[in-house]
This record gives C-alpha cells, structure tokens and sequence, in this order.
C-alpha cells in the first residue's frame, strides 16, 4: 500500500529534471519552460523524494548528475517522448476538423508576423476559419486564460506554467533613442539625458512598467511630464521635443517614418533585454504550437531582423530568433 505522504514520480517532476539535466542550471532550465526558478527548484525536490535519492549534485557548476540520476535520464526521455507522441497524435486527430482558431499577435509583431501566420494555418486546415487579434501583451494573455484565443505570441509569460507551455522565439536588448544629434560625444552621456526631455511609456502597459523598474535598479531618476502607450508617438515626440526614450527595436519599427530624425543607440547603463514566446496550452494542439514557433522564427530572420537592420546597421543583430 502506497503512503500518502510519499511523494510520487509525476510528469512535471520529470520535465523539470529533463530540462535542468539538459541545460546545466536549474534558473536556465525555468527559463526554458517558462516557468520559475524556485518552481523547477521545488519539482526537484519532490522527485528526489518520490525516488529515495539525490538525483543532481548542487555544488557542481554547471550542475552534473548523480549515479542515480543518471539511471533516471533514459527512463526520463522514454516516458516523456511516449507522453508528447501520445498527446500529439490524439491531437493532430483532432486537429483534421479543426473549425475555428484563433490567435492574438502582441502589437509589435503583428505586421510582421499575422499575415502569414494565417496564411500557413489556412493551407494546414482547409476548412479552419482562422481569427486574429492584436494588442498588448498583458491583454494578450488574458484573452488566452480567459479561452477568448487558442494561441497567443507575448512578451510576458503565463504564471501557470503546468496549464500554458512557452515556446520562446525571440530576443531583443532595450535600446536607447534620442533625437537626433542630441547627444555629444565630448560629454558625459547620462548627464546629457537627465537635462534632456524624458518621454516615457505608460506604466499601465507591460514595457512601460519594465523600463521603469530597470531605470530605478539602476538609480538613474529623470522627471517625468508624460506617458504614452503607443511606440509611434513615443518616438515622435522625442523629435518633438529633442528629448530621448528606452525602447525595443520591435517597437522602434513601429516608429520607422522618424528614423531620418532620430539616433538608435546601447544604453548607457547595464544592459536589459527582453524575450517574445509563443503560448499555447500543455495538452492541446498538438505539434502545431511547435510549427508555428518555427514560423515566427523564420520570419523573424528573414524579414524582421532585415528589416532593423537595415534602418539601424549598427545593431544589424539586436533582434536574435530563439532555436530550441
């Protein structure tokens, strides 16, 4: 007879040890299923209780498997592979009829990557009607928990990472615009900025709140006289106003008619990036979350990525497609 109190083998546990066994680091490994790093932590733990023994030694950097984690990993991989081929072809069953699907593009991409997106999904699904949102992230996901979307591209992850699985697909740094010919090179750049208009994003949108949070970790205060939701008036007002922003270079192509007016420059303080994820929920869909990650990817490096690099040649790699 099973104790209750035993902790027992489950198939997260398994994933989160498949994935720190893989990547080497427990916070890497959360980063990879977009989840956090006290969670994995935790799965760990209870998987080392559910088999009696330690399954990774903690004071190797990156960490290394024990004998009997080694003896897990095969074990680990076979039931995890069984698993997805049971679930995919269930689903790609299902898939065959598929009505109606629905996606909902953060902002930022959504010139990029709507078109084609449904496009593919419409040679895939025939007879699929194929609806498509767009808009900021954090409503994004809430169309997503709320089950108003099927699937969804954001930069913000779902705080369930059990029911939603996160296909990340691209990387880009936070970068620093100013109006042009604003700054002196003979000068100390962060003094230039705190004598020069600020024009930030709204803190009630996820990026605003970002570049907020960053700016204060690295105490560098500025005044604020506004805020704007939208890139396009962000960076016109920077020219407006001779002033400068933190913005990605995603939303800075939103603001492209500026760019004759404007500088595209590193930050002048510890860099900060930011990571775009396909989302989608764990046991639905199949592979076709994974196809379309791929999609973004090639989208990404063929058109997107171009496309900044073009305008700004300086930062000809700031926007990185993710391979998994």
């Amino acid at each position: 007879m099973t104790n209750k109190d035993t902790p027992e083998l489950t198939l997260r546990g398994l994933r989160a040890f498949v994935v720190v066994e893989e990547t080497g680091s427990i916070s890497d490994g959360a980063k990879r299923i977009g989840g956090s790093t006290s969670g994995v932590s935790q799965q760990i733990t209870a998987l080392e209780g559910a088999v009696g023994a330690k399954l990774f030694d903690r004071q190797s950097r990156p960490l290394r498997l024990t004998p009997v984690g080694q003896m897990l990993r095969a074990h680990a991989h076979k039931i995890l592979k069984t698993v997805s081929d049971a679930q995919a072809e269930l689903s790609e069953h299902n898939l065959v009829d598929l009505p109606k699907l629905t996606l909902a593009i953060i902002d930022d991409l959504d010139t990029s990557l709507t078109p084609v997106l449904v496009a593919n999904l419409q040679r895939r699904f025939r007879g699929c009607f194929v609806n498509a949102y767009s808009g900021r992230s954090d409503h994004m996901m809430e169309m997503l928990q709320n089950r108003d979307v099927d699937i969804c591209v954001s930069a913000l992850l779902p705080e369930d990472t059990n029911t939603f699985r996160s296909i990340p697909i691209l990387r880009e740094p936070f970068i620093l615009v100013t109006a042009k010919g604003l700054l002196r090179k003979d000068q100390d750049t962060l003094e230039q900025l705190s004598n020069a208009p600020f024009i930030p994003y709204s803190d009630d949108i996820p990026i605003g709140r970002t570049i907020t949070q960053h700016l204060r970790r690295v105490r560098f205060d500025t005044p604020r006289r506004l805020a704007f939701e939208a890139s396009r008036s962000v960076i016109a007002m920077v020219v407006q106003d001779k002033g400068w922003t933190i913005t990605s270079p995603l939303n800075l192509l939103d603001g492209e008619r500026f760019f004759p007016q404007i500088d595209v420059l590193q930050v002048p303080f510890p860099a900060f990036s930011r990571e775009v994820y396909l989302i989608a929920r764990t046991t639905e869909l199949g592979d076709l979350p994974d196809r379309l990650a791929e999609d973004c990817r090639q989208l990404i490096e063929s058109q997107v990525s171009p496309r900044f690099a073009g305008f700004v040649p300086h930062m000809a790699d700031a926007i990185e497609a993710i391979t998994i």
